[in-house]
């Protein structure tokens, strides 16, 4: 049966299939997948690896009757195209394009959306308990991956499931693999699990050597008794069975009669059970399958036939480069600077650090929650923490900065990464939150550099403060290649002019990526005989009260600019100043990302979509200057 993936509508044509013709299927997937990857970029690692386990989930279930709930959502390009997007696939993760992770509008067989790690159990849990209630008979099917089973949420989503005793089958993609290696206690579990396929062995063996037996030796506790010693013995740790799952595996996640034959088996089997599958990440694409580093697990274009990236040459320093290698300087004279990571090594560029002082390095797994009060733990005996946390994955542990690092004024650098857009990974991962949510927390710095020059001298700044937690944003992407100068500390809540003539009619207000085209929107209007200040305001929190006094006394139309949501945002820090201290009559105008979940598609589209442009910045200001000649002249 050959089968045209850009004719599927739906996955009901695998029930008709052998599995000889399924592994025809499995090769024409990964096919597609490598070809329209190769153009478009994605997340290719963690699809290769699925592709028969997919294959098999739709053989032997029905979708969307029965919910699969994919972990994060790396690894659901499979299930797209068996379920009818492969034609869609020419625009993955691009403007108004194919969502890189499950969308909930774009297909009935999207049962949950995802994008943050562990997530998956809590949402089978839910929909399990909410199918009893109900009296509905259908599979719920989580698939989650060995990485994401370190987050703490999936840990207590297992622990309840356990105790529900709920029909349930967990699928555990264990790639070992998550975006860079993985760490911890429970990937040694894993790693102990992966080895014991002699217990299956053993066990059929000792069932065969049971029916040998006179009746009166073969009462059923007995054997059950030797059953579950051999697996003590060969098998070291129950975990899952222990939590109060039926434990399948470990299964060859690449060989379809493995898998049906389970997934079959645990069709009828009562209450939860753990069907551990061991794939591998990038299978069948040479460049893929041998990376350990994590580089295949998202990429942009490549070239099929050599594996080389297709990017744009660039010859300075990303942004997390930049930060990480003034902590690393900085770790040189101070035995005290210690950096963490949750499960972020290699997107931080902490590699370096971590080879140079090992026994002063953390990846903690994808916890994010214990990173944070890891971090409070280490301040409060004098270290000096340096924490490396994406914006989209710091959300996660707000509770911790609130309550473990803030309100004990413990100096830790949270260093945000990807602050602001990040383009293809779309809603789930623009970093827009975290000036709204980090500003009303006291005893908290929040700050964000022009350029590399600038981020050092933060570090230095936040080096040497000891006040409380010090959060420096950074961006995606690369610095400017500014001449660096010996790191200076700057006073802590203060600004700098970048434009500033001598007569100013209007002053914008803005920081990190959006000072460009403050600057470029100001030049051209002073073209045109307008003139315009612009202010780098380094500091979001707290703000420079002696310019902005300064500048609210003139009465003079001040207008904000930065790449997060205006919702309790930056210019929403201006206005409560100006309302604070009586300067009512200033004119404050915002430009910046409104209230709502920014869709995917490459940074310079989204802001120029959302008015966050040089050409958008010219014409309010010119509208603003309209405005206020206007109540003049009826003055």
């Amino acid at each position: 049966m050959n089968v045209d993936l850009l004719q599927i509508k739906d996955p009901s044509f695998i029930k008709k299939m052998n599995q000889s013709e399924m592994k025809e299927l499995a090769a024409e997937i990964r096919r597609f997948l490598i070809e329209t990857t190769s153009k478009t970029g994605g997340h290719i690692g963690p699809n290769l690896g699925v592709v028969e386990l997919t294959i098999a989930m739709h053989h032997v279930f029905e979708s969307p009757k029965d919910t699969f709930i994919w972990d994060v959502g790396h690894q659901s390009y499979v299930h797209k195209i068996l379920t009818g997007r492969a034609p869609e696939f020419t625009q993955l993760r691009q403007y108004n394009g194919l969502d890189g992770f499950p969308k909930r509008k774009e297909s009935d067989h999207d049962i949950w959306e995802t994008g943050h790690s562990s997530t998956s159990l809590s949402a089978a849990a839910g929909m399990a308990i909410a199918r009893d209630i109900k009296g509905e008979t259908f599979y719920v099917l989580p698939v989650i991956g060995d990485g994401a089973l370190t987050g703490g949420m999936a840990l207590e989503a297992l622990n309840h499931i356990g105790d529900l005793n709920t029909n349930m089958i967990v699928v555990l993609n264990d790639n070992n693999m998550s975006i860079a290696p993985n760490v911890g206690a429970i990937h040694n579990v894993l790693g102990k699990l992966r080895t014991s396929g002699k217990y299956k062995h053993a066990k059929k063996d000792i069932e065969a050597a049971m029916k040998r037996m006179p009746a009166e030796y073969r009462l059923a506790t007995t054997a059950e008794r030797i059953k579950d010693s051999v697996k003590y013995l060969l098998v070291q740790g129950t975990f899952f069975e222990e939590m109060g799952f039926t434990y399948l595996g470990p299964i060859d996640g690449h060989d379809l009669n493995d898998l049906i034959t389970n997934f079959e088996i645990a069709k009828k089997t009562k209450g939860p059970v753990l069907m551990h599958v061991i794939t591998t990440k990038g299978k069948g694409y040479h460049p893929a399958e041998t990376d350990t580093r994590g580089t295949w697990h998202g990429t942009g274009p490549y070239k099929i036939d050599t594996g080389d990236f297709i990017s744009e040459e660039i010859n300075t320093p990303t942004w997390s480069e930049i930060v990480s290698e003034n902590v690393l300087e900085l770790a040189r004279t101070d035995k005290r600077i210690v950096a963490i990571t949750p499960a972020m090594p290699v997107g931080s560029k902490l590699e370096k650090f971590a080879a140079e002082f090992p026994d002063r390095f953390f990846d903690v797994g994808i916890a994010e929650q214990h990173a944070v009060t890891l971090a409070g733990g280490l301040a409060a005996q004098g270290m000096k923490p340096f924490l490396a946390i994406y914006s989209t994955f710091l959300q996660r542990a707000y509770d911790q900065v609130v309550h473990d690092i803030a309100r004990q004024k413990l100096n830790v650098l949270i260093g945000i990464d990807r602050a602001g857009l990040v383009g293809a990974d779309g809603e789930t991962h623009q970093g827009i939150f975290d000036i709204s949510f980090l500003r009303s927390i006291p005893h908290l710095v929040i700050a964000m550099p022009k350029d590399e020059n600038e981020a050092g001298k933060l570090i230095q700044t936040a080096y040497e403060y000891e006040e409380g937690p010090f959060a420096l944003r950074y961006p995606r992407g690369n610095g400017k290649g500014v001449p660096v100068e010996p790191r200076e500390s700057v006073l802590i809540g203060s600004w700098e002019y970048i434009h500033q003539p001598e007569k100013i009619q209007l002053a914008i207000l803005t920081f990190g990526t959006t000072i460009p085209m403050a600057v470029q929107a100001a030049m051209a209007l002073q073209v045109e005989g307008i003139t315009v200040a612009v202010v780098n305001a380094r500091f979001i929190k707290p703000v420079d009260e002696e310019m902005l006094t300064d500048l609210l006394s003139r009465e003079i139309p001040i207008l904000t600019v930065e790449e997060a949501l205006l919702q309790g945002g930056f210019g929403s820090a201006i206005l409560e100043f100006a309302e604070q201290t009586g300067y009512t009559r200033s004119q404050i105008n915002r430009i910046g990302l409104p209230d709502k979940f920014i869709e995917q598609g490459s940074v310079e589209q989204v802001l120029t979509n959302y008015g966050i442009s040089a050409p958008s910045i010219q014409a309010k200001i010119k509208e603003i200057l309209a405005q206020s000649e206007h109540k003049r002249a009826k003055l």
